[in-house]
């Protein structure tokens, strides 16, 4: 592996382990304040420090704004999303909460062939099962108690992929950093709406974790652009799952807690599934990418 695409793995393990530690400063919000609430600081102090890195970093204009519709769409899916994750997030063990998440990885390989018009091989179908399978084990939905909560990260899972449909159609008219400041801003616009009746005093405990939440959301947004800079998508696919590993971590360091046999069984399909779709997509458009050379 050359320099540059090394580099640009580095950035996405970074950028992904800081999204983890993301989402566990919200599950701990999520003890004491309304997920709408978490997610309007979460998104406003996202949108506050993105404002200079979109300005240094990207080149193009933040007006005209390309394709506003879908800009719009797109940050109506960031707060269900966050709702979702912060709402399912709040009882069950935090590994397996971002376990659920990635079956989003799967849901767009799904949807690629209607909603994208990209073809999937038999090899990749084999690892959408397989993972879907991996969600399944460590999900165990029972549809009552922790297993709605189950269900409502699995809603966040499909909204995700619903980002990412989103995010292939304005790849090719608008930068990335100028999406991801628009869907921040979008985001804390409509949140703002609920304020009036989710306002609550902060203590100075929970201010510390709303100031992290905002530094950690552009931290983590701008390592992983910095690394599909640098490194092909498909290089960099095996490596998403890097996140579970992060969440693991966190769960046994902040929450104390340890993935059981089952979960450790579906976690591992999970990963392994996911790895197996990248590299058969990856496969599949070597060919025309050597041929564009």
């Amino acid at each position: 592996m050359s320099t540059m695409p090394f580099r640009g793995v580095l950035f996405l393990i970074a950028g992904l382990s800081i999204a983890a530690l993301s989402g566990a400063v919200m599950k701990i919000l999520s003890e004491t304040m309304p997920p709408l609430l978490i997610v309007w600081f979460r998104f406003t102090g996202y949108f506050l420090l993105m404002i200079p890195l979109v300005a240094t970093l990207s080149r193009n204009r933040l007006w005209p704004v390309p394709r506003p519709g879908l800009q719009i769409v797109r940050g109506l899916t960031m707060v269900a999303a966050t709702v979702f994750f912060v709402t399912g997030a709040r009882k069950l063990d935090f590994a397996n909460a971002i376990a659920i998440l990635y079956a989003y990885p799967f849901l767009l390989t799904l949807a690629a062939p209607w909603l994208l018009g990209e073809r999937v091989g038999l090899a990749a179908w084999a690892g959408v099962v397989g993972g879907f399978l991996g969600v399944l084990i460590v999900a165990r939905p029972s549809f009552d108690g922790i297993g709605m909560d189950a269900v409502y990260v699995f809603g966040c899972a499909v909204l995700v992929a619903s980002q990412l449909i989103i995010n292939r159609k304005l790849g090719s008219i608008a930068d990335p950093l100028v999406t991801s400041c628009y869907g921040a801003f979008v985001a804390m616009c409509l949140t703002a709406l609920a304020l009036p009746w989710l306002w609550q005093p902060i203590s100075t405990y929970e201010a510390w974790l709303l100031a992290t939440l905002g530094v950690t959301g552009a931290a983590s947004q701008t390592a992983i652009v910095m690394a599909f800079t640098k490194t092909s998508a498909s290089d960099l696919a095996p490596f998403t799952y890097c996140e579970i590993v992060s969440a693991v971590v966190f769960g046994v360091l902040i929450f104390g807690t340890w993935p059981d046999m089952w979960s450790w069984i579906g976690i591992v399909l999970i990963i392994a599934s996911g790895i197996g779709v990248a590299r058969a997509i990856a496969l599949r458009t070597a060919p025309h990418r050597l041929a564009k050379v």
